[in-house]
Order: C-alpha cells, then sequence, then structure tokens
C-alpha cells in the first residue's frame, strides 16, 4: 500500500514537471530601422578611401590578382591577392547603396541604390567614376529590407541585431529555436559563378564573380536582374554603357547564371533558361518549377546543380539539392534531390561540387555519379559560416559571417587553408537554425 502511495506522488510530480518545465532559448532578433537618403546625396558620395576592416561583407570577384569584397551597402573592398597567403587590403571604394559588381579591362560595374556606375579600375588605390546610368534600379533588398525612391529620396532600413534568452516550452519546437536562417546576408539574389564570367563567348579580360551576383558580363553586353526584369547593357563603349533592352522575366527573380549560350535564371519558385546565343535579345526556353525557395544554381555541361533553403524571406520549406538533367533545354528533368541542412551559395569544378551550408559550414561532394552524390562527400568543413564561394581550380575562395577564407583544393578531400581575413562586428552566432 505504502508503494502504491509513493508510486502515485512521482506520478503527480512528474505530471506537474512535464506541465511547467521551461527550457531557455538564446535567439538572434533581427530588427529593421528605417531611414531617407536623398538621392544627391548618393550620386555625390563616391570616393576612394583609406583599407577599412570587414564588417558587414557581401559578394565577392576575383579580377587579376585583386579581390573585391562588398561591403554591404557601403562599398567595396580592394585587396591585393599577388600572395594568396597574405591578402593586403589596398583600399576602400566608398559607393552608398553597393551589393553587386562586375569587371572588364579594368571598367568597374556597380550598383549605387537606383544607379549603375562605372568606374576606372586601373589604379587600384584611387578608382575613379567615369560613368552614370541613372534610374536603372528601381528598389531592391539589402539583409532582407527593401529600399525604394521616392521623390528625390531613397526609403531604406538598416538591419540590427540583438540576442535574448527566452523561457520556452522544452516541447515547444515550433519555432525551430527561432534562428532566422544563417548567414550575414539576405539578397534577393543568389547565383553561382563557376566559370569566368564573360568567358563564354566574352571579349576582353573580365573576372570572376561570387554565388550572391545579379551581375553577369556576356560577349560586348552586361546584364543585371532586379526583382522582375533582366537589364541589358551594350558596353562596347566601355566607360559609357547603353541601356539597349529590359526582359521581363516575371516577379521573383533572384539569380543569374551564364553559361556557353544559354543563361540560367533562378526565381524563387523555380529555374528559366533562356536562350542568348543573340546576347542582344535573350529569348525564354523553358522553366523547372520548384516549391517556393531562395534558388541558387550552377550548370556543367548537361547538368544543373539547383540549392532550394528554407529561412528568413524564403518561405519555403524544403533544404536539398536538385540535380537536374538540362540536356533538353526546352524539357529539363529532376535526375534526383538530396536533402541537405540550409544550403546557400556553390560552385562545380567538375567532379567537385562546393557547396555552403550557412552555420553548418562548407561540403564538397564528388559529382561525377549524379545517382550517388550523398554516398561521395568529399568533406565538410564545420569551423565556417558560409555563404558564398568561388572555384578557381584548385584554388577555393569562401565568405562567410566571420570571415574570408582561402583554401589550397588540390586535394578534393582535404582542404588546406591558406590565409583568413577576419569580419569585425560580426552578428552575433548561434550553432543550430
Amino acid at each position: 500500500m505504502k508503494s502504491l502511495a509513493l508510486l502515485s506522488l512521482f506520478a503527480v510530480v512528474l505530471l506537474a514537471t512535464s506541465c511547467n518545465d521551461q527550457c531557455k532559448e538564446t535567439r538572434v532578433v533581427r530588427e529593421l530601422q528605417p531611414f531617407r537618403i536623398a538621392v544627391d546625396d548618393v550620386r555625390n558620395g563616391i570616393r576612394s578611401e583609406n583599407p577599412r576592416s570587414l564588417e558587414s561583407p557581401g559578394k565577392i570577384y576575383v579580377y587579376k590578382n585583386y579581390l573585391l569584397v562588398n561591403e554591404l551597402k557601403k562599398g567595396i573592398h580592394i585587396i591585393d591577392n599577388s600572395d594568396v597567403s597574405n591578402p593586403r587590403f589596398v583600399s576602400f571604394l566608398k559607393i552608398p547603396g553597393n551589393g553587386d559588381m562586375a569587371v572588364r579591362d579594368d571598367m568597374l560595374y556597380a550598383d549605387s541604390y537606383m544607379d549603375l556606375v562605372t568606374l576606372d579600375l586601373s589604379n587600384p588605390t584611387n578608382p575613379v567614376e567615369v560613368g552614370r546610368n541613372k534610374d536603372i534600379f528601381k528598389s531592391g533588398v539589402f539583409d532582407g529590407g527593401w529600399w525604394s525612391v521616392r521623390e528625390h529620396t531613397i526609403e531604406d532600413q538598416n538591419v540590427s541585431y540583438r540576442v535574448e534568452t527566452i523561457k520556452t516550452n522544452c516541447e515547444d519546437t515550433e519555432n525551430g529555436g527561432g534562428w532566422w536562417g544563417g548567414p550575414i546576408l539576405l539578397f534577393e539574389t543568389f547565383a553561382a559563378f563557376s566559370n569566368k564570367s564573360g568567358s563564354s563567348g566574352g571579349n576582353g579580360n573580365s573576372g570572376t564573380a561570387g554565388s550572391m551576383a545579379r551581375f553577369a558580363l556576356h560577349d560586348k553586353y552586361l546584364y543585371t536582374i532586379d526583382n522582375q526584369s533582366l537589364h541589358l547593357f551594350d558596353i562596347s563603349a566601355p566607360q559609357t554603357p547603353e541601356s539597349t533592352a529590359t526582359v521581363t522575366l516575371g516577379w521573383g527573380i533572384e539569380t543569374i547564371f551564364p553559361y556557353r549560350d544559354k543563361l540560367f535564371i533562378g526565381t524563387t519558385t523555380g529555374m528559366q533558361i533562356l536562350d542568348n546565343s543573340d546576347p542582344s535579345a535573350p529569348k525564354h526556353l523553358s522553366t523547372f518549377s520548384h516549391a517556393r525557395a531562395c534558388d541558387p544554381v550552377v550548370v556543367h555541361e548537361n547538368t544543373a546543380y539547383v540549392t532550394l533553403r528554407t529561412g528568413n524571406g524564403c518561405q519555403g520549406s524544403e533544404n536539398q539539392l536538385d540535380v537536374i538533367d538540362i540536356s533538353s533545354v526546352t524539357s529539363p528533368k529532376l535526375i534526383k534531390s538530396y536533402p541537405m541542412q540550409n544550403p546557400y551559395g556553390l560552385a562545380v569544378n567538375f567532379p567537385n561540387l562546393y557547396l555552403c551550408e550557412g552555420t553548418y559550414g562548407l561540403k564538397g561532394f564528388d559529382v561525377s555519379d549524379n545517382q550517388k552524390i550523398a554516398d561521395k562527400q568529399n568533406f565538410h568543413l564545420r569551423d565556417q559560416d558560409a555563404y558564398d564561394v568561388i572555384s578557381l581550380g584548385n584554388h577555393l575562395l569562401l565568405i562567410g559571417r566571420d570571415g574570408f577564407f582561402q583554401y589550397d583544393a588540390s586535394n578534393p578531400q582535404r582542404p588546406r587553408l591558406l590565409s583568413k581575413i577576419p569580419v569585425y562586428s560580426p552578428i552575433p552566432k548561434i550553432n543550430d537554425r
């Protein structure tokens, strides 16, 4: 009888504990703070300054022996990378509202909120503005916050972050820990350039873009995308790009990847393939549809590799790598999908595929057999918060929330760290999404 009473008392205590037990949960809270800036202040704000540290890095670009790293909305770090083991900051090019770039023959093309600006990069310590196309872009997204132009004023939002600890029900997993989805940036665009930008049919000496680019070079054209359109600029006269056409592609446009005589456009609902045999007039060929998600894409031969991820702004439910047969560009077909953790940018140097997993690091795969990619993971670097990668043969360049890294990838099973440029004032880190 005493045993039964003790058992009953234990059950009551257990029930009370189950009902009232609270867990502490650490979250990064993301806040948007609106502000306004005059258009004239933007247009008068470009200048070369002394080097500064990385704080909020965005796009990366390789040109000759230089690295160009975007500082979100502020400009571009110019870094001498002649010695990959010791990259050296050369200057900081202040460009208000900058997020994207492309370079050919020492001409740097960059966005400055609503304008496309052209700068002479022949002297990297002191780039000079030589041209400007006004009012090209009407709106955009930086780190998930929208900006737009209204009556000679830009209405934008700065993003700030703070850490808070809250009490939650231990069994409450609805919010997945409250993590907003990974790395430092959320742009409307994620692309990955495994080939030299402008190398397929291109003219002149062009650079190589990273996996969040909205700018691409091909033939005598510069292509830029916004949320719904593809803008074409004839750069036959490099200092004075001529806006020649705008192609409406539909809402949710994110990425552009030029490959041979095709353009692969990543959108929030799928991948569009455009015939670019006439670079002055790209034409839609087909669309491969998927569930709503953030969507980067790279291509090798007859295969496209597309990542889908959840997270802030992506509104998707899948984290996966889709392998797509594009041998018929008018009828792309899914070969196989592979579950991932939270994939961002990617790059291919066949047979190696490099895939960024945000807070989960960088993964390398052997993709020689598209049916067995999951069984052929070469490595997993877990210590980096990776969202963007460039592959230049045996040279890997990786950007993440905690820094810029370079690796020797001559051994695809074990990349060797060559150098790191740390990020200062990083967003507080949460290891699990």
